[in-house]
């Protein structure tokens, strides 16, 4: 069945226990199917994305080569963001989620049967690669104008936490288990789980009602393209929403400095990369884990520029800690004997931090996403943010990579991190709509 949306405007319910609140999964059986297919098949993908890329490895022996993966599919991602955004305000939803994971699950299944075969090669995994990176962007642009439609509205908040706490399980244990289960059984059993595990999510997108979009419906092309564009231009707390965003993960993704971090200043070489990456994923599943009182916040614009400035502050920190650490003198390795412990401990508590800031801010940006954009225009609206979440990761990674260069290590995120303060307390000053942005009167 369909969920009705809107309805008279109630305060939202105040609750005290601040674990994450699992109304959504009681109130919405389809909502419960889905979010469990996409925890179990998510594991998987997330096992077929790491043994890919030492699949590839395995055959070149090339680091370039295997970040080849992400630079191949980063265009079709993009284009498949915008064109699926598309055929979700045309088409059934249920539908267009069901014959993307069917891509997807071929796509993998043909991995396996390469690897089992022998007869995989780095331009097949290229390419299968990159079709099951585009059938996933469609099923997660799809899926998130299927929520509003099967939840009510006060419950959405609720949801993009359990959807965080999902995407914190399958980062987690995934990667953990390629690394398992290639090392142990080897590439064809391991693509072949995902193969298995992926059954999971049919089960959740079979158990779905019919979900037509509402509204002005347009067919899929550029008239349909350039009306989500149009709306987005007189949408300004969306807009600025994802202007907020975009600021973030231009000048605060320090990522790419965590090799030679882990070598030039703390120490520990891939151990401290592991650790400074692990740890901004534990920040956001515990932001996501203890999220029960953040249904019951009602001014959501501010919310997002203080979860964004609280995120500004922690890579800030993070860069600051680099330079501190850097006069103390610790001598090139990548050994964890020769770490500057208390350095590594206190970048990774600010990486934590950063990581329960950034799921804070994601879960009221796809509040507002889901709640204020009408039916009709929420796959393409959706289709955007996702090329905003694809596009601006890789811009602060350019951005980061030169300053280090020029500059030194720890300038990019001191530097980066008051730059995003700057800018989501400019855009919370000047967009007064998004100031004022109320739950129970959701404009966009």
């Amino acid at each position: 069945m369909s969920h009705p949306e809107g309805g008279p405007a109630e305060e939202p319910a105040r609750r005290r226990n601040p674990l994450a609140d699992l109304t959504p999964l009681r109130a919405s059986p389809a909502f419960a199917r889905l979010w469990a297919g996409q925890a179990i098949s998510g594991i998987g993908s997330q096992m077929t994305i790491v043994a890919v890329g030492l699949d590839i490895y395995r055959l070149t022996e090339s680091t370039l080569a295997v970040s080849g993966v992400a630079l191949f599919a980063l265009l079709p991602m993009i284009v498949a963001g915008l064109w699926g955004g598309m055929l979700a305000d045309f088409f059934d939803r249920r539908r267009v989620a069901l014959i993307a994971a069917v891509v997807a699950w071929l796509s993998t299944a043909t991995l396996a049967v390469l690897a089992w075969t022998s007869a995989d090669s780095v331009p097949a995994l290229y390419a299968l690669a990159t079709l099951n990176a585009v059938a996933a962007t469609v099923i997660q642009t799809t899926r998130a104008a299927i929520y509003p439609r099967i939840l009510p509205r006060e419950l959405l908040p609720a949801a993009a936490a359990l959807n965080g706490i999902t995407i914190g399980i399958m980062v987690t244990v995934g990667p953990a288990l390629a690394g398992v289960l290639v090392a142990t059984v080897g590439f064809g059993w391991t693509y072949t789980i995902d193969v298995v595990l992926f059954v999971s999510a049919f089960v959740g997108i079979l158990g779905l009602p019919r979900i037509l979009p509402e509204g002005d419906v347009r067919r899929p092309g550029l008239d349909s393209l350039r009306q989500g564009f149009s709306f987005l231009r007189h949408a300004p707390n969306i807009r600025a929403s994802f202007l907020i965003d975009i600021g973030a993960m231009t000048f605060g993704q320090p990522r790419v400095l965590f090799p030679a971090i882990g070598v030039l200043v703390l120490g520990g070489g891939a151990i401290t990369v592991g650790l400074l990456t692990a740890a901004f994923a534990v920040g956001a599943f515990l932001a996501s884990v203890f999220s029960g009182r953040l249904g019951g916040v009602r001014w959501q614009g501010r919310a997002i520029a203080r979860a964004v400035q609280s995120y500004g502050v922690f890579v800030a920190l993070f860069g600051l800690v680099v330079l501190i650490a850097s006069f103390a003198g610790t001598p090139p390795s990548d050994q964890l004997s020769d770490a500057n412990v208390p350095a590594l401990v206190l970048a990774a508590l600010a990486m934590t931090g950063a990581g329960a800031s950034d799921e804070v801010s994601a879960i009221f940006r796809s509040t507002m996403l889901q709640t204020a954009v009408p039916d009709h225009m929420r796959g393409r609206l959706q289709g955007v943010f996702t090329v905003v979440v694809a596009g601006g990761p890789r811009i602060g990674d350019l951005y980061v990579g030169a300053l280090s260069v020029f500059v030194a290590l720890w300038f990019p995120p001191l530097f980066g991190g008051v730059v995003i303060v700057v800018i989501a307390a400019l855009i919370a000053r000047f967009v007064r709509s998004f100031r004022a942005y109320d739950s129970l009167n959701p404009v966009p």
